[in-house]
């Protein structure tokens, strides 16, 4: 099984070697990758194990995110409701996604009952349909998350419905393989990048399994469309990647190049050198296949 808890942290080293060690601390639990970036304010770890050993570093890294991150001094471009902002679980070898559901449900319940913090659940893990999708329970994100915990229909699946500045809520879940996927315009259009995630994101009409969005990067002066690929049977990483380039150029745009947060299976390239799709220097080590 894998975890891939996203944390609202991406610019204190110091802090995200200290979560990292919190990972690495669980016997039988390996850290593959840290992707950290300082503009969406925001850290991805990724870490694989046996289910027990996985459960077992989420809570730790749970632990180790509320004594030190403190959401009244965040501000990034990635939308957020919480410190431990989500702590997806996918199942990959001799895993179905009804065990990923068993270990997200327990662990929830542990987060919300030694930390007092409101947890939903979302994906698979979800109790209610209208909470399966990430989207749903970011609405208003954190700065909304004290209003909606007041709300009748805002009460979390796990923890209390009380709001810590500090720590606000986790968001965890259960889910098949994603790929987490950016592509950098050579430009500082940032309403361009808005309009291409328009065109490509399945919920505008665009390409299936594809979630969206363009933000402006001030680290590095440029705008960059941001994607999560739900589907890769459908939408694999070049499909993303060519509708994108066809979106820019119509706009006069170059592509920069192309981020991979995390990790990808080597099929999500659909039979493509990564290169074709602006990950020249991809390594092996950045392939799930290369761990498993």
């Amino acid at each position: 099984m894998e975890c891939v808890p996203n944390v609202s942290e991406g610019r204190d080293a110091a802090v995200l070697a200290r979560l990292g060690d919190a990972i690495r601390g669980v016997p039988g639990v390996t850290l593959m990758d840290v992707h950290r970036d300082p503009d969406h304010h925001r850290s991805v770890f990724s870490f694989l194990g046996a289910p027990a050993e996985v459960e077992r570093a989420a809570l730790a890294l749970a632990g180790a995110v509320v004594a030190t991150i403190d959401m009244r001094r965040h501000a990034g471009v990635h939308p957020r409701v919480g410190a431990l902002d989500v702590l997806p679980f996918v199942p990959l070898r001799a895993c179905g996604l009804e065990d990923a559901v068993a270990v997200a449900r327990r662990a929830g319940r542990a987060i919300g009952e030694r930390h007092g913090l409101p947890v939903y659940f979302y994906g698979a893990a979800a109790t209610r349909p209208e909470r399966r999708a990430l989207r749903a329970l970011r609405r208003g994100q954190y700065e909304e998350l004290a209003r909606r915990l007041a709300a009748p229909d805002g009460a979390p699946d796990a923890g209390p419905a009380r709001f810590d500045a500090r720590t606000g809520a986790v968001l965890v879940g259960a889910r098949p393989v994603l790929v987490a996927f950016n592509v950098e315009l050579a430009a500082s259009d940032v309403e361009a990048a808005r309009e291409i995630a328009r065109a490509v994101r399945e919920s505008s009409g665009g390409l299936p399994g594809v979630q969206a969005m363009g933000v402006w990067l001030a680290t590095r002066g440029v705008a960059q469309v941001s994607m999560n690929l739900v589907d890769l049977g459908t939408t694999p990483i070049p499909a993303a990647f060519d509708r994108v380039s066809e979106e820019a150029a119509r706009r006069g745009i170059a592509i920069a190049q192309s981020e991979l947060v995390g990790l990808a299976p080597r099929a999500a390239f659909a039979g493509r050198d990564p290169a074709s799709v602006g990950l020249a220097a991809l390594g092996a080590e950045r392939l799930l296949d290369s761990w498993l």
